[in-house]
């Protein structure tokens, strides 16, 4: 039932002459959408959406439970601004998209749970408010509310067989990637975003697998960034890293990549325990040091390397088959899995890495 809702939706958007696969690279000289330059971000305002944009994620994920009884979830909404105008009459003629995805992968029966979804923004079960984080999909949503001094971000999703409700808090203030939240993502100003991260969030959850439900703690990372263009000429892909650090600190490291799987653009950003950007981390690069073919027949760089000096770290999967299939929402197919950070035999900490571009270019 869900996949053939799915397929509705999507054939409705196809109908209404606009793709979910057709978010592809802005034109030179488009101007339909506004440029990314720099401001100040004000809060809440900034938690909220920002529809003027071509697109927008809020991006959760985090790790729950430890050793081989480790979960790893994620749980992400796409808000994209399509080329229709306002004024276009059609009902079939949608400005705003709304997308969902969704997954729990589980250590200890190696199983791999994901869902997705697709529609236009509006009405009253789907919706991406402009004051604050607030989305909803019919029965899935992500918010953000003050509870004193602590902020919260509560969230449930719900798939085949499995499901989640969280909440995620933390007291730490945002971390403004790149200058004051402005992060580029390539040499020319327009290839930029607004950027910013909550990390560690500190989570309490129940988790549902068939007609089991379990409650866990763990720990979580939510990015949140919109832009007009993010990808250059060029590129296909990229490779994107968070990590919550054992030592309290966290680290978040990028390279958008082209067909060659050569780096086009890179950034770390490394902070300790009270949010400061930590030393040791400049110049990081990423390093293939093995590959997995999914069911998709798509060949991943994993496990991925990162070496930065004479140093090596090593990126480890909670488990290989972490690959997403997006093509009833987004469009195509991704990696995006739990992984822990290693140098040697020691743990340094947990996070996720999200992998795109690799079997056909990235479109957004």
């Amino acid at each position: 039932m869900m996949l053939r809702r799915h397929a509705i939706k999507t054939a409705a958007l196809w109908s209404a002459g606009f793709s979910p696969w057709q978010f592809g690279l802005a034109t030179p000289g488009q101007t339909f959408y506004p440029q990314v330059k720099p401001r100040r971000l004000v809060f809440p305002r900034d938690h909220g959406a920002h529809p003027a944009y071509r697109t927008e994620w809020w991006y959760l994920t985090g790790w729950l439970g430890q050793g081989p009884s480790a979960i790893g979830f994620q749980l992400t909404f796409f808000r994209s601004r399509t080329q229709h105008a306002i004024e276009n009459p059609s009902r079939l003629a949608p400005q705003q998209l709304l997308f969902a995805h969704a997954a729990l992968a589980v250590a200890k029966q190696d199983v791999f749970l994901h869902a997705n979804r697709a529609g236009r923004l509006g009405g009253t079960t789907l919706r991406a408010e402009t004051q604050d984080t607030n989305l909803q999909f019919e029965d899935w949503h992500l918010r953000r509310v003050q509870r004193g001094a602590a902020e919260i971000y509560e969230g449930r999703f719900v798939g085949d067989g499995f499901g989640m409700t969280f909440e995620a808090s933390t007291q730490q203030p945002v971390i403004l990637r790149g200058q004051e939240g402005l992060s580029q993502k390539g040499p020319h100003a327009d290839q930029a975003s607004f950027y910013y991260s909550r990390a560690p969030l500190r989570v309490n959850a129940s988790v549902q697998l068939g007609k089991q439900s379990q409650l866990l703690e763990g720990k979580a990372w939510l990015d949140h960034e919109w832009s007009s263009q993010l990808l250059m000429q060029g590129a296909v892909g990229w490779d994107w890293l968070g990590i919550n650090l054992l030592d309290g600190g966290t680290l978040m490291a990028f390279q958008i990549r082209n067909a060659k799987s050569e780096p086009l653009h890179a950034h770390v950003d490394a902070r300790d325990l009270q949010g400061r950007p930590a030393k040791g981390w400049s110049g990081l690069k990423w390093q293939k040091r093995g590959s997995w073919r999914s069911k998709s027949l798509i060949e991943y760089p994993i496990p991925m390397g990162l070496v930065v000096g004479n140093q090596s770290f090593q990126l480890v999967p909670l488990m290989l088959a972490q690959e997403v299939d997006a093509r009833s929402s987004t469009g195509g197919f991704y990696w995006e899995g739990a992984v822990s950070l290693m140098q040697e035999e020691r743990l340094l900490g947990h996070g996720y890495l999200e992998l795109t571009g690799y079997g056909a270019p990235l479109r957004i």
